[in-house]
């Protein structure tokens, strides 16, 4: 019996992601471009997937997109469907014991709760850009630094220093008048980090935390974060180096249980 290759888009507000799964258990290839809905995004990272497993679209039993600009993909996936269940699906075939998934995109934070591989419960912060991707981007603009050297340069911090401002505007005026007091740029990104922890804790408090907690999305990358939020909840975190393709994995995942029923 042939194997069968099913493929998940997820097309996100920065970044596109697809994976392509074998029978339904089995990476076959992984794609990612920093760019989202709106933009050629969604379509390189479908062409660069489906270069890297060697086939084409037409070698998918069923397509299937998630995301911010899933709709976007109307004639080229099979079905679309909510980055909720799809991010509750890819965090449960990665951590199988997960109970909370906490999901930091580039415009929003969402917090699952799961039970037995699928979500029952959800918040999630869409209206405002503190506690994201995005804010994290505007930090890293004033400070002048890369966003992925962040988590390596909030670890040299000596000093706590305060970032109180939960909206994105006024914490930029904060971080301005920090660096213009000659402070550490370290100990000012380790205060952003705990800023963006305390935003992200009282989402999940909402619904409550059980362990076993995930964290998805690409913030999961910045270990500043991640530590953060682990000391602001008090359980363990766990990451994946697939978290950044944890939606793409759900809906490659759902997309298989499509075309094998």
């Amino acid at each position: 019996m042939s194997a069968v290759y099913t493929l998940g888009i997820d097309v996100g507000s920065t970044a596109s992601k697809c994976i392509i799964l074998k029978d339904g258990s089995e990476i076959a290839a992984k794609s990612l471009i920093d760019v989202g809905a709106g933009t050629s995004g969604p379509k390189r990272a479908i062409d660069m997937v489906l270069s890297e497993a060697g086939m084409k679209r037409e070698d998918m039993a069923f397509v299937l997109a998630t995301g911010y600009g899933r709709n976007s993909l109307m004639g080229l996936a099979d079905k679309q469907m909510s980055e909720l269940s799809c991010h509750a699906r890819g965090a449960a075939f990665l951590f199988p014991e997960v109970h909370t998934v906490i999901d930091i995109g580039g415009q929003d934070v969402k917090v699952l709760h799961i039970e037995k591989g699928a979500m029952t419960n959800f918040q999630m912060n869409d209206k405002c850009a503190a506690g994201t991707g995005r804010f994290l981007d505007v930090m890293a603009r004033v400070l002048e630094v890369k966003v992925e050297e962040l988590g390596d340069l909030g670890a040299k911090s000596q000093k706590k220093v305060g970032i109180s401002s939960t909206c994105t505007v006024f914490a930029e005026s904060e971080v301005i008048s920090q660096l213009a007091m000659g402070t550490d740029k370290c100990d000012i990104i380790d205060g952003i980090h705990r800023s963006v922890a305390g935003r992200v804790a009282g989402l999940a408090h909402r619904i409550g935390v059980v362990p076993q907690v995930v964290m998805t999305g690409g913030v999961a990358q910045n270990a500043g974060v991640v530590n953060a939020l682990r000391a602001e909840l008090g359980c363990e975190i766990k990451t994946s180096p697939l978290t950044q393709y944890n939606g793409a994995l759900g809906a490659a995942l759902f997309a298989w249980q499509a075309a094998t029923r």
